[in-house]
């Protein structure tokens, strides 16, 4: 298997035309990095729940680990001696071990937000990437495992350095620190960073760490504490590995990329977007992408732009919903975390409207500024206006797109397979029924646009008599055939749920933009003219 599972054949119906925006991911996002004995590099993906092993030199992709799969959420990953893979499932709260032979079992289940490992010596040594994150030891037996050291505000991929000593990246202080693996107090060895989340070291002893937020990766030696910038990626960096004295990083949206010396760099899987997941366009054409951690502006002809991210100031957290905001540069946005908040990224400024939510999904706005979103969770849906937050439908089940015309809101129930219309003071009236998972849903030129997930296809409604007619089918969108993705669930503070939401929305020219999730492209549908 080559990579990600991609979706060929997608077909336009009459009056027409399909392409992407954006190029397909080969990956579903990149975390931790390992090198085999067989010099492949292991790719940990935690949003896909998958693990891969790239040939460098190919470019070929294979999975170890799939997708529904015995591992969920792996965000790490170091090998043994005898070729066992150790896992961190970051989702899980667990330590796992895959065998040569793809047999898995639990080394360790109470490790909440689990994510830096490492091997040395025989010894297992875990961690979490949370604040007040502890350090252990795991043992092979089931025993209790042995604390090396607690209350780090969050600690990330480690290793043993040349001295013994653990270092790992501390992201709460923006430091590196190390401590004796038999414990005691730990020493900062460097910082003032870029927000440090990997530690690893080269064949001359050297420390090479990668700066989420900065993006820069830098070379610093753990005795003069001299340290160089080896490339400026852009932020999302995550990991880094060797093959030989060769250098592997690794970034969040799935990019592979090996350092060559000098500042240059040679590409070995492209950076792409991750889902994507919410999508929107303001008064100005501008395509806001909500990819998770991410954010992007899109301008068809243009590659994407990054916006915001979790780790940028301003940030609201995990986005998954957006709609335009009042002015341009404004977006409302839905979070992993349960709020709604307008962001504006340019500014780096978030304002909260409502938080404590359980699992957000769509939103949108009317034309006097009311604001209308989703609550999968509870089956509710909400309206923010005013100041004030009134809930205007419950029982639902599983809502997810919403759409508006007036005072009038239109709702994607993923559950039951239906669209409902909500009025006020009205109980929900189905405008379409017999659709297979339906999502992202928009209102362009008087009809309802759908997006179903279960029979990936593109559906025009008519809402005044519910009439269907597709007008694209075989899209990349919702789960591959066959496959059940396990759920995946909070980490930490950082996100909630991960749940995927394939957006819906359109343009004023009446092009329809959506999200090519299974493949993590952006798609542009326009009507023949």
């Amino acid at each position: 298997m080559n990579g990600r599972i991609a979706r060929s054949g997608m077909t336009a119906g009459e009056g027409w035309s399909l392409e992407r925006l954006t190029p397909p991911s080969r990956l579903y996002g990149a975390n931790g990095l390992a090198t085999g004995a067989d010099g492949r590099l292991y790719v940990a993906q935690v949003g896909g729940s998958q693990v891969s092993a790239i040939d460098v030199d190919s470019g070929t992709i294979s999975t170890i680990s799939p997708m529904g799969g015995d591992i969920v959420a792996p965000d790490d990953l170091v090998f043994d001696e005898a070729g066992n893979l150790y896992l961190t499932e970051i989702t899980e709260g667990r330590v796992s071990m895959l065998t040569p032979g793809g047999q898995a079992r639990i080394i360790h289940g109470d490790m909440p937000v689990a994510n830096p490992i490492t091997w040395h010596q025989g010894r297992l040594i875990a961690g979490e990437c949370r604040m007040g994150a502890r350090i252990m030891e795991l043992p092979f037996d089931g025993g209790a495992p042995r604390l090396i050291l607690d209350n780090i505000p969050m600690a990330n991929a480690f290793q043993v350095g040349p001295d013994g000593k653990l270092y790992f990246p501390v992201m709460g202080a923006n430091e590196i620190w190390r401590v004796d693996l038999n414990g005691g107090a730990p020493e900062v060895v460097a910082g003032d960073l870029g927000v440090p989340d990997s530690v690893k070291f080269d064949s001359k002893g050297r420390i090479v760490t990668t700066q989420v937020a900065s993006g820069q990766v830098l070379r610093i030696d753990p005795v003069s504490g001299t340290r160089e910038v080896l490339a400026d990626l852009g932020p999302g960096l995550d990991n880094v590995s060797f093959i030989g004295d060769r250098i592997f990083v690794s970034s969040i949206p799935g990019e592979i990329t090996e350092l060559l010396g000098d500042g240059k760099v040679r590409s070995v899987v492209p950076r792409a977007l991750q889902w994507p997941l919410g999508l929107a366009v303001d008064g100005d054409g501008t395509i806001f992408v909500a990819d998770g951690t991410f954010g992007y502006t899109l301008r068809p002809g243009d590659a994407p732009q990054l916006a915001g991210m979790i780790f940028y100031p301003g940030c609201p957290g995990y986005m998954r919903g957006v709609a335009p905001g009042a002015r341009l540069g404004e977006w409302i946005v839905t979070t992993g975390t349960g709020s709604l908040a307008r962001y504006r990224p340019g500014e780096g400024a978030s304002e909260f409207i409502s938080h404590g939510h359980d699992r957000l999904m769509g939103v949108a706005v009317n034309a006097a500024g009311a604001i209308v979103f989703a609550e999968q969770g509870s089956g509710r849906v909400h309206v923010a206006d005013n100041g004030a937050v009134r809930e205007i439908a419950s029982g639902l089940d599983q809502p997810m797109g919403v759409a508006v015309n007036g005072d009038t809101a239109y709702v994607a129930e993923a559950g039951k397979g239906r669209i409902v219309r909500l009025q006020q003071g009205s109980q929900p009236e189905t405008v379409a029924e017999g659709l297979g998972r339906p999502e992202g849903i928009t209102i362009s030129n008087g009809s309802l646009y759908v997006v179903d997930t279960q029979t990936k296809s593109l559906i025009a409604l008519d809402p005044a008599s519910g009439a269907q007619r597709t007008i694209a089918t075989h899209l990349p969108v919702g789960a591959p055939v066959g496959i059940t993705p396990k759920y995946l669930g909070p980490i930490g503070d950082m996100a909630g749920p991960m749940i995927n939401f394939c957006g819906l929305t359109a343009g004023p020219d009446g092009t329809l933009y959506l999200s090519g999730d299974a493949e993590g492209s952006v798609l542009a549908l326009r009507p023949a003219t």
